[in-house]
């Protein structure tokens, strides 16, 4: 299993807790991090759009990428939420055994 961090933006502290807390306890992430708000200026539908949102960093596995972008998908309140998934080639080995066997399943 191929370690990931995973980025995702939402519009309130709420809803960011919300999805965060959520991924967690379905242990489909080790660890969120929840950061502070931000500017973000984007593109949308012909118009330039500038709002406040509260960046997500989602460490998990590759394992899990296709049920966290489903549960991304259905619990997000955007239209389009940004989802992106970027391998984690280098890291700690004690940290990403950690994160490996936190998002193991255990019955």
């Amino acid at each position: 299993m191929e370690p990931l961090l995973i980025f995702t933006n939402l519009p309130d502290v709420a809803s960011a807790g919300k999805l965060a807390q959520r991924l967690i306890e379905n242990r489909l992430a080790a660890c969120v991090n929840v950061l502070s708000s931000c500017q973000s200026i984007y593109r949308w539908q012909g118009a330039v759009e500038q709002v406040e949102e509260i960046p997500l960093l989602i460490k998990t596995t590759s394992a899990h990428y296709a049920q966290i972008e489903e549960l991304v998908r259905t619990q997000h309140p955007y239209d389009v939420p940004e989802l992106i998934a970027i391998p984690i080639t280098h890291g700690l080995p004690a940290y990403l055994a950690w994160l490996t066997t936190e998002t193991e399943q255990h019955e």
